[in-house]
């Protein structure tokens, strides 16, 4: 290195860069390996079955119904009625069975094991029915409860 405020001559083979700017070579430059650049994804939503098995959080799937590209997938809309009717059947069977342990609570001991018992299986009950619906409409199977099914059916 030359002493500093010392001119060094210029590396071997440096050509000094062209006058009125850089211009890019002849004919662009060519694409990298692989293939060329990856392409940006298009915000276009997710996938049916996705959206299937996220409509059995009701209030998704209420949104859903309202929500534009959703709302005219016959998927989304099936599994998303049906999510909500069964809501509705879920809050009807809790409060039978409340008011069964209610009637049952005077008996000492047996009604309050029975009360607590049966609470615990609908609750049971009601969640391997849910995880059952979100499994099946992730894997596209259009699953139908008894009589819940045929009504989310129709208002499709």
């Amino acid at each position: 290195m030359p002493p500093q405020g010392t001119y060094a001559p210029p590396p071997p083979g440096y050509a000094p860069p062209p006058q009125g700017g850089y211009a890019p070579p002849q004919g662009g430059y060519a694409p990298p390996p692989g293939g060329g650049y990856p392409q940006q994804a298009q915000p276009s939503g997710m996938t049916d079955n996705m959206a299937a098995a996220l409509s059995y959080v009701t209030i998704i799937g209420i949104v859903f119904l309202f929500v534009e590209p959703y709302n005219t997938n016959r998927v989304v809309r099936f599994h998303a009625f049906q999510s909500i009717f069964f809501a509705i059947a879920t809050v009807i069977v809790w409060v039978a069975a409340t008011i069964l342990s209610i009637v049952l609570t005077p008996i000492p001991v047996i009604g309050f094991i029975f009360g607590v018992l049966l609470h615990f299986v609908v609750a049971l009950g009601i969640f391997v029915v849910w995880l059952m619906l979100v499994y099946k409409a992730y894997n596209n199977e259009q699953f139908m409860l008894p009589v819940i099914g045929p009504m989310a059916q129709k208002q499709v």
